[in-house]
C-alpha cells in the first residue's frame, strides 16, 4: 500500500504519453494547450467506506483505535484525500492517505510541490498570515514557522531542537503559531488562547510561558487549565489574572482562529509542523539533527543571495 513514488510517476508518465499524442495528432487538432481544461472532481469516499477500510486493514490489532476527521479533495485534482487519527496505548497521530477518482485504490505519502521554486508559494503565504510571536532578527534570510499545539507530546519534544537551531543559527527567525488540535486534545484550545494574550503582553515571557506550559502537560487537565495557566503565566512574568481575561475574549478566539485556517492554508494537518522558508517538515523530532541545520544554512544562505539581489 505504500507506494506513492511509483503511483504517481505512473500516473505523470501516463500524463505525459497523453499530451505527446494529443499534440502530434493530424488534421490540425487542437493540442492538449489550446483546449479548456477539464477539472475532474473526485468522488469523495463516504466516513462508512473509510471505516470500513481502516476495519479491514488494521481491524487485526485490538489496540488500535481510529476515528476519520476529515475526507475532502485534495489538491491534486481527481483526488480525495482522507485524514485520519489513530490511537493506542502510546498516543494518537493523524495520518494521511488518498483516495483514487474510482474509488478503488488508496496510497499514502505526501503530495509536494513542485516547479523551479516549490515552496515560494508557501512562503508567500505565510508571510502575510503570520501574526504570532517571534524569535530572531526581522531581517533574518531564513524563518522558520511553527504550528504547535501546547497539549501535543511531540511538540514539547521539538522544542528544545528549534531552540538549538536558533542558538546553532543567528541568521533565523522563528515564528511560533497556534494550531489546536481540539479533536483530540481537550484543553489545546485554551492553551492556544493564553499564549496569543502572553505574547501579546510580553513577547519574553511568551516564550517562558509555552516551555512551562510543556514541562507541566502531564498535570494540566481541561478541569485544571484555567487555574494552571493562569498560575503558568504569573511564573512567566505577566499577570495571570489579566492574561485569563483576555483568554476569554472573542476578538483572542478569533486570532487563534485566523492562526488556524492560515495552518490549513498551507496544508497543515498535524503538529509541530515547521516550515523552512517556505519548505515544510512535518515530522521535526523524526529528522537527524545535522539534516534539519543543513536545510536551515541551506536556507539561510539561498536567502541572504535572494536578499543581496533584491539591493
Amino acid at each position: 500500500m505504500r507506494q506513492p513514488i511509483s503511483y504517481l510517476f505512473v500516473i505523470f508518465m501516463l500524463a505525459v504519453l497523453a499530451g505527446a499524442q494529443q499534440k502530434t495528432s493530424p488534421n490540425g487538432t487542437p493540442s492538449q494547450d489550446e483546449r479548456p481544461k477539464l477539472e475532474i472532481r473526485p468522488n469523495l469516499p463516504s466516513e462508512e467506506t473509510v471505516n470500513s477500510f481502516l476495519h479491514e486493514t488494521f481491524g487485526y490489532n485490538p489496540g488500535l483505535s481510529w476515528r476519520v476527521a476529515d475526507i475532502r479533495p485534495s489538491e491534486m485534482q481527481g483526488l480525495a484525500e482522507v485524514v485520519v487519527v489513530v490511537s493506542n496505548s502510546q498516543g494518537q497521530q493523524a495520518m494521511k492517505f488518498y483516495v483514487t477518482p474510482d474509488g478503488k485504490h488508496a496510497f499514502s505519502g505526501e503530495i509536494m510541490p513542485f516547479g523551479a521554486h516549490p515552496f515560494a508559494e508557501a512562503r508567500m503565504e505565510l508571510e502575510k498570515g503570520i501574526n504570532g510571536p517571534a524569535r530572531g532578527p526581522a531581517s533574518a534570510p531564513v524563518t522558520l514557522v511553527e504550528f504547535s499545539d501546547l497539549q501535543c507530546p511531540h511538540c514539547k519534544e521539538a522544542q528544545p531542537v528549534l531552540d538549538k537551531l536558533l542558538t546553532d543559527e543567528p541568521n533565523a527567525r522563528l515564528v511560533f503559531q497556534n494550531f489546536p488540535l481540539t479533536q483530540i486534545h481537550d484543553w489545546a484550545d485554551k492553551s492556544a488562547a493564553y499564549a496569543d494574550c502572553v505574547a501579546r503582553s510580553s513577547n519574553d515571557a511568551f516564550w517562558k510561558f509555552i516551555h512551562d506550559v510543556y514541562e507541566g502537560q502531564s498535570t494540566i487537565t481541561a478541569a485544571t487549565a484555567d487555574e494552571k495557566l493562569t498560575a503558568l503565566a504569573d511564573q512567566a512574568g505577566v499577570k495571570g489574572s489579566d492574561i485569563a481575561v483576555c483568554a476569554a475574549k472573542p476578538e483572542t478566539a478569533a486570532r487563534v482562529e485566523r492562526s488556524v485556517a492560515l495552518a490549513k492554508e498551507v496544508k497543515v494537518t498535524g503538529t509541530p509542523t515547521v516550515f523552512i522558508n517556505g519548505r515544510r517538515i512535518d515530522n521535526l523530532t523524526g529528522v537527524p539533527y545535522d539534516t534539519v541545520k543543513q536545510l536551515v544554512e541551506f536556507a539561510a544562505k539561498d536567502g541572504q543571495s535572494q536578499q543581496a539581489q533584491a539591493k
